[in-house]
């Protein structure tokens, strides 16, 4: 039995199809397909449900997936362990996030003061992310949105408040403060429906008892600006990850409170790396000194 074969299987049993288990691995379908059968073969019982093409976890596959997955991630606490015996330049930083519009300015200057560091990065959903975490696959998250797993540790990073964003030309630009309920029949632009910032966005205007009038949804905050310049609507926009805009105005809501809480969050019971507890105290300390200027 092979180490290759435990993630070759670990990842099929993850997707529990073998052509998207391949697509992430970067090898043949075939190959992999054989390497499965491999180490049913030496294992002696099949791991796998077959019929019709499709393949599903069965009872033996259900409990090995299970020694695999401690045994692996025992093996890569050790490379964690090895590597911050031999300094942080050898460190690797697993990060998901539900929002790389606030990091990338600070991942730019802690890869500035660690150039060796290396990083991967996933964007997930909260769901994601909780499953991420369990598995040992990531190391940190980077979100405003609870995860509830058990034994995870949460340290605040960053509270943002949350504007109406309108052109200089706007009926409202004049405005030192707005209720939410003020603009129930205004055009707004927004993010997808499935995006967690918008979720929250709706919880803002459930709040204030109004259900608002989208002219139009995308997937970034570069096109929410654009779009608000133009005069196609207006929009929420955190105060902090925004660039200055001379054509736009940002007006603070008075009601309700609308609020992003963001928060470094891992695992209390997986090894954390030296270079992932020097980027953790890096950005806590980043946004706390960004605030004070």
């Amino acid at each position: 039995m092979e180490l290759l074969q435990l993630h070759y299987f670990r990842t099929v049993a993850k997707w529990q199809h073998m052509t998207k288990a391949a697509q992430e691995l970067r090898i043949a379908q075939p190959a992999l397909s054989k390497t499965i059968a491999r180490l049913e073969e030496d294992i002696g019982v099949p791991l796998f449900d077959r019929e019709r093409g499709r393949i599903r976890l069965n009872t033996f596959g259900k409990a090995y997936l299970e020694r695999v997955d401690k045994a692996l991630n025992l093996l890569e606490e050790g490379q964690k362990v090895v590597s911050d015996l031999a300094g942080m330049e050898h460190g690797r930083i697993h990060l998901a996030t539900s929002t790389l519009d606030l990091l990338s300015e600070p991942l730019g200057k802690f890869l500035a003061l660690h150039p060796d560091v290396h990083f991967q990065i996933t964007q997930a959903t909260i769901e994601e992310m909780a499953t991420l975490l369990e598995s040992g696959e990531v190391d940190i998250c980077f979100t405003h949105l609870p995860i509830r797993v058990p034994d995870i540790l949460t340290t605040p990073v960053l509270k943002e408040d949350i504007h109406v964003a309108v052109p200089r030309t706007h009926h409202l630009a004049k405005q030192t403060s707005i209720r939410l309920s003020e603009l129930a029949d205004e055009s707004f632009i927004g993010y997808r429906e499935d995006f967690p910032i918008q979720m929250l966005y709706d919880q803002f205007f459930q709040k204030a008892g109004i259900t608002p009038k989208f002219a139009c949804r995308v997937d970034d905050p570069g096109s929410i600006q654009k779009l608000v310049r133009a005069g196609l609507g207006i929009a929420l926009y955190g105060c902090i990850s925004r660039e200055e805009d001379p054509y736009l105005v940002m007006i603070p809501i008075e009601h309700p409170i609308c609020q992003r809480h963001f928060q470094m969050i891992r695992h209390e019971k997986r090894y954390l790396s030296l270079a992932a507890r020097k980027f953790c105290d890096f950005i806590i300390q980043y946004f706390a000194e960004s605030l004070e200027k």
